[in-house]
């Protein structure tokens, strides 16, 4: 049995959760608390295996709350939200950078279109959760904060696409990938030479909020991309939700509702093969952590057109569906964590002519 703490200072929304978390077997509601200061006082008590965590309480919300946890009973914790306004899911992002592995909206309630698909997307990721091995966040001062590492070139990274021909990078992630781009665009330098197309899967309605936060927290400007808008360098830009985004021939995003791939919409699959037809060589693909096999397949065509493509590697990812299926298809020309994927971007960046060291 998995072992939840539900935090959320609602009674009505507390009941919500217990009732659908307690209707899989595998699951057990071992307490609640109303308040971050109750789920300190829980954490420490029940040592539960997943918490999910509201965020918007009184005494100390939830932001703190996951601070303090992963500082004295590291736990996995899901952040469990109803909020849909930009703003307010931008603050909850926060959370990921206190400890939080993912966040999730709250299902909707019975009788509602979408309460099964909301409440099977919660039980599931609770689950999925509840594997992932978490350690002790340290508490820091402002003082005791590292000085960001520089990007250091690697060696031996040569392929058949030249540095210099590169001119777009195409992402695609899924499960825990908030954190992960947070720590790859956080590393490249700020004057990056190429747009970055990503295909984050997340429920509806949290992309503008999560572009918001990735700005804040990278320092890129990122974009819930439009059709037919024109591709910038340094510039991020985010599938909408419902949208598959591709690129034209004439350096614009690309949005469509075609079909759903592997039943997602937007698709990583999508991306991959629109940027293989029209940039092959001249393009960097990367495979980030996901559950599924999303991109897998169109990472290995963008390899075949000559495109430098990069998986992440399993020790580093929570879940390593997506870039384990790329790696065992051979689609990955490297396999490495996020920190060294980030340098091989800023590495091949400095190579190029007017690139991040030529100035």
């Amino acid at each position: 049995m998995i072992r939840v703490l539900v935090v959320d200072d609602s009674v009505v929304a507390r009941e919500f959760l217990v009732h659908i978390l307690t209707s899989d077997p595998d699951l057990e509601v071992i307490g609640t608390a109303h308040d971050g200061e109750a789920a300190l006082e829980a954490a420490a008590q029940f040592k539960p295996d997943v918490i999910t965590m509201d965020v918007n309480m009184p005494r100390m919300n939830g932001f703190e709350a996951t601070r303090r946890i992963m500082e004295t009973h590291p736990t996995p914790i899901v952040i469990v939200t109803a909020s849909w306004e930009p703003v307010e899911v931008a603050a909850s992002f926060h959370a990921l950078e206190a400890g939080a592995l993912a966040i999730i909206q709250r299902p909707r309630g019975i009788g509602h279109p979408d309460y099964e698909t909301t409440a099977k997307e919660l039980v599931q990721t609770v689950k999925l959760m509840s594997e992932v091995k978490v350690v002790r966040r340290w508490k820091r001062t402002p003082e005791d904060q590292p000085a960001k590492a520089p990007a250091v070139p690697l060696a031996g990274m040569e392929t058949k696409a030249t540095p210099a021909a590169v001119q777009i990078v195409a992402i695609g992630v899924s499960t825990g990938g908030p954190q992960v781009l947070q720590a790859i665009l956080s590393r490249l330098p700020k004057n990056f030479p190429m747009p970055v197309l990503i295909v984050q899967h997340m429920a509806a309605g949290f992309m503008p909020g999560f572009g918001e936060w990735l700005t804040q927290a990278t320092g890129f400007p990122v974009h819930v991309a439009a059709h037919g808008q024109s591709l910038l360098p340094g510039h991020v830009y985010l599938a909408p939700d419902g949208f598959h985004m591709g690129v034209d021939g004439r350096g614009r995003i690309a949005l469509s509702q075609d079909a759903p791939e592997t039943g997602l919409r937007p698709s990583a699959s999508h991306l991959f093969r629109s940027v293989a037809n029209v940039y092959g060589p001249k393009a960097i693909g990367v495979l980030l952590t996901g559950m599924g096999r999303d991109g897998a397949q169109e990472l290995k065509l963008m390899k075949e057109k000559g495109a430098i493509t990069l998986a992440q590697d399993e020790e580093s990812s929570v879940v390593h569906g997506m870039p384990g299926e790329a790696i065992r298809l051979q689609a990955a020309t490297y396999v490495l964590p996020p920190e060294k994927i980030a340098d091989a971007l800023a590495a091949w960046t400095n190579r190029r002519p007017g690139g991040a060291e030529s100035g």
